[in-house]
């Protein structure tokens, strides 16, 4: 009977141990200590899916970065290499296999968001909001790569489950880039 005690005892310290621990290789959920939120965030806000862009391109991670573009995204861009500058407009298929390419070309990319120009509402339902970010891009600890500093405009939308839906995740439809490089 005794042995039995200790066995349990045993089972249920191990069982406490193993369920309190927290996995360092998985990214974790929003968490705010101290004001910063961490790493994968649920998307509930624009600002969340900024976060898990900064995640997305600082771990290279591109399911992430898939998870935040919209069926119905547009990226639109300068090509300076050309005389006159014309644009460069993609969906989100080029989009995510660009990216995917950057990802796999570099060996460490830095984003930094450093400022919020400003922010707004586009409808009274509130589910569309245009951020225009000012940021930096370090590729490869900026050794051979000059850092990338300019501006992003970015349009969300909020993808409703229903029509009473409240809970909806954000994404993004249209990432304007605004550097001239």
């Amino acid at each position: 009977m005794k042995q039995a005690g200790i066995f349990l005892a045993l089972v249920i310290g191990a069982l406490l141990f193993v369920f309190s621990c927290e996995n360092p290789f998985a990214p974790g959920l929003k968490h705010d200590f101290e004001g910063a939120a961490l790493i994968v965030t649920d998307q509930k806000t624009p600002e969340d899916v900024l976060i898990n862009f900064k995640y997305a391109y600082n771990f290279k991670d591109s399911l992430v970065y898939a998870d935040l573009l919209d069926s119905s995204f547009l990226f639109i861009s300068k090509n300076f290499a050309t005389e006159p500058i014309t644009d460069l407009t993609w969906g989100r298929d080029v989009d995510i296999k660009t990216t995917v390419g950057l990802f796999r070309h570099f060996q460490t990319l830095n984003l930094t968001w450093e400022g919020t120009v400003y922010a707004r509402y586009l409808n009274e339902e509130r589910t569309l909001k245009e951020i225009k970010k000012v940021f930096s891009l370090v590729i490869d600890g900026g050794r051979e790569i000059p850092t990338i500093r300019g501006e992003a405009l970015f349009v969300f939308k909020k993808k409703l489950f229903s029509a009473n839906d409240t809970t909806g995740i954000w994404r993004i439809i249209r990432w304007e880039d605004l550097s001239s490089f």
